[in-house]
Parts: C-alpha cells; structure tokens; sequence
C-alpha cells in the first residue's frame, strides 16, 4: 500500500495548507456570510460546526481524498467482518457487536451474536436481582452499594458514563469506582461503606491485571474481616474469563460474566464491563445507550465522509496535526455530568493512536495524535483559559455542549451556553490593539495607552463546536461511538495498528522488576543510577 503521505491526495492538501498559512479566521468570517451554513454539518439533531477551524469550504473535499486514499471504507469492511486488523496480537476488532441487533458477526466461522445476547440478558437477569433486594448479602439485608474494582478500559468507561448519567441513576443504589494502586483509593471508598450491604465487582479478563487484583485481595480481606470468607460468594462478582482463577478467589463461575479477545479494554464499555453503569442506571437504561452507539454505527457505516461525523473529526484531527502544525488539543465539555469524558478520551485516542510505526513496521512520518487534555467549562476559564488566550500557543479545542440540560435548574443553562459559545468566539477572533485601546478609551479608563498591549487576544485559535440535543443514555452512546470511529478512522489513515498498547506493556515489565527490590526480596541490581538510589532511599 502507497503511504499516505506520498498519494496525490496529501500533496494537494499540502498545498492548500500552504496557501491558508497566513489567513486568519477573523478574516475568513469577515469574507464569507455563509461561512457557518457551509462549514456545520447535522446529524439528526446533532450539530457539528466546524466553521471555526482553519479551513475553507474547499478543505474538507481534499480531505476527504485521504479518506478514500487510504481505503477507510475497505477497512471498515474488514472490521465488520471479523477479519483481525488488530495484526499485532492476530485479533478481530469487533466491539460493534456488542451494540448490534441484527445479521449474524462472524469470528473465525463463529456468530458471535448469540454468546452476545446471552451475556446481556445475564447481566439484565442480574440487575433485576439487585435492584428488586432479590439477590441479598451474606447476613440477607439488601445491597446498597456496588464497588467496581478495575483499571483503564474496566474503569474509566463505566466511570465517566456514570457521572454523565447520574440524573438517571437508580435511586436506592450507590455506585463506587476504585482503580489506583494507591491505598488511598480503596481506604477512602470502604471507609462510607457497611460490608454487609456491600458487592464488589472485580473486572479483569485475565484476573491477574496487578492494580485490580491487589485491589481485589484488600477488598476481599475487609469485607471477609467483617463477614467472614462464607461472605465472599454473596458479595463479589467477576467480570472475566478466567473461571479458574475466579474460583480460586472465592467468586462463584456461576456469577463471572464473560466478554472476549475480540473486545479491546477501551472499547469495552459495551460488555459485561459496563455492569456497574447498568446497575447504576438500570438495564432499560443501559440498552437505550447501546442503541445509541448502534445508530452511529449504521451512520459512520453509511454517510459520505463529507456527512459523517466521526470521518469529519478524524479528518480535522489529521489536518491540524499534519497540516497546521497543532500538537495539542484541549477538550472542554460545558458539562458538569461530562467531566470526565476528557480523561476517557485520553486513554481511548492516546492509547490507541499514540503511536509511530505503522503497519508495514515503518515509521508513519508524521505527526500523528496531538496531546488531548481538557476540563469543563466553565471551571476551566478560571484556570488555563488564560493561556489558550494569549499563551502565545497555537492549539485546537472541542467543545461540547447540550441544547437542553440534564438538570434544569432556573437560571443556569442559558448562561452556561452564553459562556461556552463566547469562549470559541473568542479563540477565533481575538482583539487588536486598536479595538482594546478604542474599549478603553470609551470607558474613560486610566492610562489607556499602557494597558491597551495587555489587552491584546491574537485569536485565530481553532475550535470545533458540537451541540447535542441533550445528556442521555442514547446520546451518550452515540457521542461515545463517534469517537471509538474516529479514533478507527485515524489509524487507517495514519496506517496504525489503533488497536494494540505496546507501550503500557513496558512499564508494568519494568515495574515488575522492581518489585522483588523494593519488598528487599532480591539485590538492587541491572538498574540505572537513578533508579537504584531510589529504591535504596526507600529501603532505608
């Protein structure tokens, strides 16, 4: 396959970047009245207006070359086939099967839909029990609180889709999330909590993932202290395939509920890893979110690049990557309930596409995914705002807002808007000299001529802005597959392996070095200076 940085379709938008290099958004603004009907693309009744990145209406047409250069709809041909695009681990990537209802999904000459649907209705059967006090503790109260013990794609899912649906929530029902290796984690969660209404849920397909199963053990101590070890079948659950050691644990196999090599860990919400967020918001709830994530995939599947939103955002992404020059991004939902959906997305895009050697064992030759990091507003004005103002560091930013709020309290939502629409204005437009010293002078402020360079906003800061009708289970959804099919769609352009995590795999190989040197089980040996004064200044 031609790399994508030689294809015809790269030099042409190599060449229009060149000639936008010095053109700034205001002045785009200021040439083109239909700049926003031209550049906002909707979707249902989503909006996503791209009007305020660094392109003109000709861009988004070049871009979309690179998509059919690179072969994007062959690809995802081969993903909704079964075959294994995840090539360094020989694995079918088919996390889309967990939201289908439909066709059989072909693994191997295996239909992987009918282990699908029996999971799900495990997991519906499972909720109900819980929820109606029918599945009870050891001493037969009710449970009241959930603790899910994981770590990554078995946490931060569930996690950030829990707090977006709190105005959902089961009422009689807490849900808790523990990841850290750190004790503070653990320690502080147990210490609100009673044992005997308590059910841990341990997620780890392998059961040995050191974070979650240390984690597991200390858990499994404070609640068998209370209850004794009897107890442990009547309060924890597995999410795993590893029966064997479920059993050893103390886990009944009759309560581990299975998913499969098929479905990457941050792709995984959709599996029996999103248990605790089903029981948090309850299962009817929980198929209204698959059904969200479906009906973007029929939409990824089948709308031109130029109507498809996930094929939009990985094409923007790449331009300002590889084309303008941005190396990072911000993500700012103006969302209270979406506060951790940057921290999901680090994990689900940096994990995925942090990467520079391609498919063929090449390096890919350019940029590839900028740093992703972001807040929500408007807490975030108050903190770095400052500096995507006049940092004098060019950046992209996404926001993200709701038309309709999930908590309708008088008075709030309109100025939350007012604020997130006034940020991008902003970032675009910026401030001239002459425009702050004319403020100034109009305010009869004191020595206008000093402060007028402080008051100076270059703007010409990109930003996307997308709008979403509302925060529920079904927006949620799809808001979550368009970015899984972006993150898809920008690995076949760059030509990554999206799928694979090499390199988290080298510091738990490390870690587990260290280890036996730290516990003073083995000779601080084969390690650099730092590293061994280190472990001696703890050891002493």
């Amino acid at each position: 396959m031609t790399p994508i940085l030689n294809t015809p379709a790269w030099k042409h938008a190599e060449r229009h970047a060149h000639g936008l290099r010095d053109v700034h958004l205001r002045d785009l603004f200021a040439h083109d009245p239909t700049r926003f009907q031209r550049l906002a693309v909707r979707w249902n009744d989503w909006l996503l207006d791209l009007s305020k990145q660094r392109i003109t209406p000709d861009t988004l047409p070049l871009l979309a070359g690179l998509w059919e250069a690179a072969d994007v709809p062959g690809w995802i041909a081969k993903m909704r086939a079964g075959e294994p695009i995840n090539h360094t681990e020989g694995r079918a990537v088919l996390h889309i099967a967990l939201r289908h209802a439909g066709s059989p999904i072909q693994v191997d000459g295996h239909d992987v839909m009918p282990d699908v649907q029996a999971v799900l209705a495990r997991m519906r059967a499972f909720c109900a029990a819980v929820h109606s006090g029918q599945w009870r503790g050891a001493t037969g109260e009710p449970i009241t609180d959930v603790v899910n013990i994981g770590i990554g794609g078995s946490d931060l899912g569930p996690r950030m889709a829990t707090q977006a649906l709190a105005a959902f929530r089961v009422p009689h029902l807490r849900v808790h999330y523990v990841a850290n290796l750190d004790g503070a984690d653990l320690a502080t969660t147990l210490a609100g909590l009673n044992p005997r209404n308590t059910l841990f849920i341990i997620a780890s397909k392998t059961f040995t993932t050191q974070e979650t199963m240390q984690n597991a053990c200390s858990a499994r101590h404070w609640l068998a202290g209370a209850l004794g070890d009897a107890a442990v079948a009547r309060h924890f659950v597995a999410v795993s395939t590893a029966l064997d050691k479920v059993a050893a644990f103390g886990i009944d196999p009759d309560n581990a509920f299975a998913f499969w090599d098929w479905v990457g860990g941050r792709f995984s919400l959709w599996s029996a890893i999103g248990l605790p967020l089903a029981l948090a918001i309850g299962f009817d709830k929980f198929e209204q979110l698959l059904a969200g994530a479906h009906a973007m995939d029929e939409h990824f599947f089948s709308a031109p690049p130029l109507e498809n939103l996930p094929a939009l955002l990985a094409l923007i992404e790449l331009w300002n990557a590889d084309f303008v020059g941005l190396q990072t991004r911000a993500v700012l939902p103006y969302s209270q309930s979406l506060g951790l959906l940057p921290r999901y997305l680090q994990q689900l895009e940096m994990e995925s596409l942090g990467k520079q050697i391609d498919r063929a064992g090449k390096p890919v030759g350019c940029p590839t995914l900028p740093i992703l990091w972001g807040e929500p507003g408007t807490n975030g004005q108050h903190a770095f705002y400052q500096l995507l103002h006049q940092g004098g560091r060019a950046l992209s930013c996404e926001f993200i807002a709701c038309r309709t709020p999930d908590y309708p309290l008088a008075g709030h939502h309109e100025k939350l808007l007012a604020n997130c629409f006034a940020q991008s204005a902003a970032l675009m437009k910026g401030k001239t000299e002459a425009e702050a010293l004319a403020e100034l002078q109009a305010a009869h402020a004191p020595a206008p001529d000093f402060l007028a360079p402080y008051k100076i906003f270059p703007g010409n800061q990109p930003s996307t802005t997308l709008l979403l009708p509302r925060l529920d289970p079904h927006t949620l959804g799809a808001l979550i597959a368009l970015y899984e099919h972006k993150v898809f769609t920008l690995g076949v352009l760059w030509h990554l392996d999206a799928f694979d995590q090499w390199g988290v795999e080298y510091g738990k190989q490390i870690a587990n070095s260290l280890l036996p040197m730290l516990e003073g089980e083995a000779p601080v040996a084969g390690v650099d200076s730092s590293t061994a004064g280190l472990i001696a200044a703890v050891r002493s």
